[in-house]
């Protein structure tokens, strides 16, 4: 659970639903159990060994873990829209946002051929561990692939009859339903410029950028936050500025997991701390180092750095990190996801939100970048 800072001034009690993000996080879990439950049964009437090994896995994804960010950010654009009274609409929204989630991670794992999430076996991992244990024919990779992959893309179906299911109950539903479109797009075109990215061996700090949008930015914060405000039918100059705010959060969230994937404690955060730089992912923080190493004639940092390098070995993978430290790199990350939390906040104040929602949404911020807002002169 996210552990939001508490504040001085309460929110108005006369408000139903969710009094807060935190709040929010709480409620959206019973709407997730009941979708997941759902979902389960189902999968029984259409086959027993599909709902046990795919259904099944699925489900326990999901319940293994995740800060419900999204659920959180979506009630933020939902009260800066003035959302008031009947939530369900809105808890079901982020029940969905949680199951796209779980799509974008076992797909990711798979393409990014990572071991461990959320603290356990990613799901291909553990598809070929059933494929040893019960002598299945064939290469145990190649099935466990394709387990996942399907197992993602039952993740995303379930999303999808969740948000349908909800828009169609909406009088607002095509305006909800269009933001969703957009997201999952977004989400595709950022996986694939990560992809072709890798393959082409390209290292700009732009192209960096335009992955992290793409691939994490915008549906983790920027349209989280679209679709709660469009549950109230939210006025352009309000989603304006909460897609501003979005992709600014957004991209903080994800220079900081990317500094977490260089730096990170693996007992901390649920996932090696070094896939990407044994991939050699274009990253922010790659992509300023090598930058960075060009600028000030750092032969043996932009040898550490480049795409070109060979798989690297343990100590290839700590010249990595030594370079980036050396060339001021992860200085200027840290710098820019501060610079951007800042930003974030001062762009969601301009919805009018009432002060408690803004303190929320700043809390939010906090969270997911890992920046104390009172040292950047934007706490609320």
């Amino acid at each position: 659970m996210l552990g939001l800072r508490s504040t001085e001034t309460e929110p108005d009690r006369s408000v139903d639903g969710p009094l807060s993000a935190r709040d929010a996080i709480r409620a959206v879990e019973a709407e997730l159990g009941r979708a997941l439950s759902e979902g389960l049964c189902r999968a029984h009437d259409v086959d027993p060994v599909f709902a046990r090994d795919v259904a099944g896995r699925v489900t326990a994804f999901v319940w293994r873990g995740g800060k419900r960010l999204r659920t959180a950010f979506a009630w933020c654009g939902w009260r800066a829209a003035g959302g008031r009274g009947d939530a369900t609409a809105l808890l079901r929204t982020g029940a969905a946002l949680e199951l796209v989630q779980a799509c974008a991670l076992i797909h990711d794992d798979v393409m990014d051929e990572s071991l461990l999430r959320r603290g356990a076996p990613a799901v291909h991992v553990d598809f070929a561990r059933m494929h040893r244990a019960a002598r299945m024919a064939g290469a145990p990779q190649a099935f466990a692939t394709s387990a996942a992959v399907l197992a993602g893309d039952l993740a995303l179906a379930w999303a999808d009859d969740l948000l349908t299911e909800t828009a169609l109950d909406s009088p607002y539903g095509v305006r909800l339903h269009r933001e969703w479109q957009a997201m999952r797009r977004e989400m595709v075109a950022g996986q694939y410029r990560d992809l072709h990215a890798q393959a082409t061996g390209a290292t700009g700090v732009d192209e960096a950028v335009s992955i992290a949008t793409l691939k994490s930015a915008l549906y983790t914060v920027a349209r989280p936050l679209a679709l709660g405000a469009s549950l109230q039918g939210g006025e352009a100059t309000t989603l304006e500025a909460l897609r501003a705010a979005g992709q600014c959060a957004g991209l903080a969230f994800q220079f900081r997991d990317d500094l977490l994937g260089a730096f990170g404690d693996p007992a901390v955060t649920g996932k090696p701390a070094d896939d990407d730089l044994r991939t050699r992912k274009v990253t922010y923080l790659l992509a300023a180092g090598l930058e960075l190493a060009a600028a000030c004639h750092d032969k043996e940092a932009a040898e550490a750095l480049a795409p070109t390098a060979p798989v690297p070995t343990d100590a290839a993978v700590h010249r990595m990190r030594t370079a980036l430290e050396r060339t001021g790199a992860r200085t200027v990350v840290e710098s820019k996801i501060a610079e951007l939390a800042a930003t974030s906040v001062r762009h969601f104040d301009r919805t009018g939100a009432e002060p408690f929602v803004r303190r929320e949404f700043a809390a939010l911020v906090e969270r997911a970048s890992g920046v104390s807002l009172k040292d950047t002169g934007e706490a609320a």
